[in-house]
């Protein structure tokens, strides 16, 4: 089958290989004359950002380029971001890169003609409402990795520098208008990034599975994005060029980000602060995180992920599913431990503090307490 094909959901997808090429298209259709590609400082010299900018230029649509994006981008990185796209008397922007560089530029469309501080459109209650729509620029996105999905996400994640906490600003026309999955782009991918954007699908799959909110077609969504990661995520690992492989992860992150619209867990809950406090790259951190989570969930998740494992063609219910985590986990090179990620003396109680305030909360199969916050913390470490 070739894997290339045109769908709205209600973002409009462009997937397959060599469709970085219709980038200008896309803008135009976007409505955009002159856009601002947003992405970040390791990607900003490489050849594939400066054949988009190649293509977008040959379009008639000028070349701008923004990439003073942290790997856990700040308010800071916003200010900045600003300050150029208002001045350069951009009408759009171009999304370019892994979940950092996506969620930026997102932030900045989004934050382009607010008067309002940032904070102000956390996502919390209705805080979104007190935005003007009209004012919001819109995105093309163009995913670099396979994992975050915010390419077909309505937010972004931005970390709060004063408080070293990670905040999510969310609007509902901050999905991108046009989206491009070219897999050609990851093919560069080294193997660790491969593997960390890789299991962030992956738990946001699981996480939207067994959130106990009910949404029967992310449930769906969410399982078989998890058979394309167990298929297909240790050959792109293996192989980086393998572009059958590398064109189902980015089908698996999208469909990871679709999915947990039913809600997420633990493991974010967790992530976010560590990422936040300790700088981690978060797929990673998600991926250490995800065994203590699941065994902490297993009396509400074990009969749910033992149908998974069925699906999956994973032998011995809930502990063959926990077992192959653990064993993808150790072939894609992951750290046991949050400590052997790099998390050195860890303030236990801001973390806790941090992520029982985190949205990811909510979806949570066991209610999340101090106690046994600080407790699966302790177990991840």
């Amino acid at each position: 089958m070739e894997l290339v094909g045109n769908w709205t959901y209600p973002t409009a997808v462009r997937f397959g290989a060599g469709r970085i090429s219709e980038i200008a298209d896309a803008c135009r259709a976007a409505g955009m004359s002159k856009p601002l590609l947003v992405t970040d400082r390791g990607l900003a010299g490489m050849d594939i950002t400066a054949r988009t900018l190649d293509h977008v230029e040959a379009g008639g649509l000028g070349r701008a380029l923004f990439s003073e994006v942290d790997p856990n981008p700040s308010e800071k990185n916003v200010a900045a971001g600003l300050e150029v796209l208002r001045a350069g008397g951009y009408d759009g922007v171009i999304a370019f890169g892994g979940g950092s560089g996506l969620d930026l530029a997102k932030v900045l469309a989004f934050m382009a003609g607010q008067t309002r501080p940032i904070w102000d459109f956390e996502d919390i209650g209705d805080w979104w409402t007190r935005a003007d729509a009209d004012a919001i620029l819109p995105v093309v996105a163009v995913p670099t990795t396979a994992g975050t999905g915010s390419e077909v996400g309505r937010a972004g994640v931005i970390t709060n520098s004063e408080t070293h906490e990670k905040k999510i600003i969310f609007h509902p026309k901050m999905l991108p208008a046009v989206v491009i999955c070219d897999p050609e782009l990851t093919v560069g991918m080294p193997p660790a990034i491969t593997a960390g954007t890789g299991l962030d699908a992956f738990a946001h799959c699981v996480e939207a599975f067994c959130s106990p909110h009910y949404h029967p077609m992310s449930q769906g969504i969410a399982l078989e994005g998890m058979r394309l990661v167990k298929d297909y995520l240790p050959r792109a690992y293996a192989d980086g060029t393998d572009i059958e492989a590398r064109a189902q992860m980015m089908s698996a992150a999208a469909m990871g980000s679709t999915a947990f619209q039913k809600g997420l867990g633990a493991i974010h809950a967790l992530s976010h602060p560590i990422g936040a406090q300790h700088h981690t790259h978060h797929g990673t951190t998600n991926a250490v995180c995800m065994p203590a989570v699941l065994r902490f969930n297993r009396p509400a998740v074990e009969g749910v992920l033992g149908r998974a494992a069925a699906y999956l063609g994973i032998s011995g219910g809930f502990e063959g599913f926990a077992a192959f985590v653990d064993e993808l986990n150790a072939g894609l090179g992951i750290p046991a431990t949050l400590t052997a990620l790099g998390v050195r003396d860890p303030d236990l109680d801001a973390l806790t503090r941090s992520a029982l305030s985190d949205p990811s909360v909510g979806g949570n199969p066991v209610p999340m307490t101090a106690e046994n916050t600080r407790a699966l913390f302790e177990a991840c470490l």
